[in-house]
């Protein structure tokens, strides 16, 4: 698992638009788990720390809030925009690490697993896909 700053470091040409099409629109789809193991897709925000990580909130009692402090696995899908596929399809996997917060709602700070940059280029699918076990990868399909 890495933070985003490390995900940065490694892979600064993928981290650069990956965090545009998170911070180009407010919300995103997040991916959880339900107690009996089926996957449970809510609405999102996700912010940037000075520090360099990736953090996410969820109002208290949530039902992505209780499925991440139970099963801290997740996927996260940056909102596409209008469709475009204008700088790429972004998303992420990794774990959820509950913070302490100050109120009642919940926090959590986003370790990543996999990050993945989707485009379009001279009629070419170009996957860029990073994992810190692996580094950075590029698949080109026709």
């Amino acid at each position: 698992m890495a933070t985003w700053q490390q995900f940065a470091e490694s892979a600064p040409d993928l981290a650069a638009p990956v965090r545009a099409r998170l911070t180009a629109t407010k919300h995103h789809v997040l991916a959880t788990l339900r107690k009996d193991g089926t996957p449970r897709v809510s609405g999102t925000e996700v912010d940037f720390t000075p520090e360099g990580h990736l953090h996410l909130g969820s109002m208290a009692d949530a039902q992505k809030g209780k499925d991440l402090k139970r099963d801290p696995r997740f996927a996260l899908h940056a909102n596409p925009g209008d469709g475009s596929m204008d700088g790429g399809d972004a998303k992420l996997s990794g774990r959820a690490t509950p913070l302490p917060t100050e109120g009642p709602d919940d926090a959590f700070d986003l370790d990543l697993h996999e990050v993945v940059l989707t485009t379009v280029e001279n009629d070419q699918l170009v996957i860029r896909l990073w994992t810190p076990e692996n580094g950075l990868r590029e698949i080109r399909r026709k």
